[in-house]
């Protein structure tokens, strides 16, 4: 699913795969220079997520939020 999130991407702003991954790398790694509790709540392998980790985890927050019958602010920010 990830590879072909990042395919779609690509293709709808006509620009390489590679060009995608770079710019996710590269923002990433502009927030995890100082990470706040949501940036510390995905789940790596290494000291910084991969575009790929980073896809998953908001995949599986978005289902978490989906299946709340009352969506709240202070309820997300608890979710990790």
């Amino acid at each position: 699913m990830n590879r072909k999130l990042i395919r779609k991407v690509a293709k709808i702003h006509g620009v390489s795969v590679k060009e995608v991954r770079r710019g996710m790398q590269s923002a990433i790694d502009y927030a995890y220079k100082n990470p706040t509790l949501h940036a510390r709540c995905v789940n790596s392998e290494g000291n910084k997520p991969t575009p790929e980790e980073v896809i998953n985890h908001t995949v599986r927050r978005v289902k978490a939020i989906r299946g709340t019958k009352e969506v709240l602010l202070n309820k997300v920010d608890k979710l990790c």
